[in-house]
């Protein structure tokens, strides 16, 4: 697959296609086009690399075990990136209680952040941050959710929303500035912040 290509709707829709129809070739294009991407996106959760071809692993093995579940590929792109967080999070929820792996993540992730939350209730937290979003301003939340959930890039979410890259990055600074500014107020210290918006 060309290194600059982008997957159209149509593109994705004759791969989902042709995964449903048990086609590995399928498979294996999906890991040519979204594995950088999706290096990227984990690496800017977690930090620190050793942990990550595990989970796109995993992320990837459950893509195929779930293909026939596989519905509109319009939302696919959502779909994978959904699938990578919560493997992401998973990961860190089920090692929190393991010294060296906190101390690589907080040391790499959170430096002084991290203080008296090594017991983190993820989801709860998760939700909380998930609400702050929910109250941004309509177009920094879409601009936000492009960025973060989704993985799109600056020049991506600009020509998908007909803005300048400027402008994107305004409104993610501003976003990442009022979340963090919001859990503050709100007694939490900012690790999962760092997990899922850094």
């Amino acid at each position: 697959m060309e290194k600059n290509r982008v997957l159209t709707i149509i593109d994705l829709e004759e791969i989902i296609l042709r995964l449903k129809k048990q086609d590995k070739s399928a498979l294996d294009e999906l890991f040519g086009y979204y594995y950088p991407r999706l290096h990227h996106f984990t690496k800017s959760i977690l930090k620190i690399d050793n942990d990550i071809d595990d989970i796109l692993q995993e992320v990837f093995v459950k893509i195929w075990l779930n293909r026939q579940k596989i519905g509109n590929p319009e939302t696919f792109n959502s779909y994978i990136f959904t699938i990578t967080k919560n493997e992401v999070l998973n990961l860190i929820r089920n090692n929190l209680r393991d010294q060296n792996f906190r101390d690589k993540l907080f040391l790499h992730g959170a430096g002084e952040e991290y203080q008296q939350q090594s017991e983190l209730e993820f989801d709860e937290i998760k939700a909380g941050i998930d609400k702050l979003v929910a109250n941004l301003p309509e177009k920094r939340q879409q601009v936000f959710i492009l960025s973060r959930t989704e993985g799109l890039s600056n020049k991506q979410i600009a020509l998908q929303l007909n803005i300048s890259e400027k402008t994107v990055e305004d409104h993610i600074t501003h976003a990442i500035k009022q979340i963090k500014n919001s859990m503050k107020e709100m007694g939490i210290i900012s690790l999962l912040y760092f997990y899922l918006f850094l």
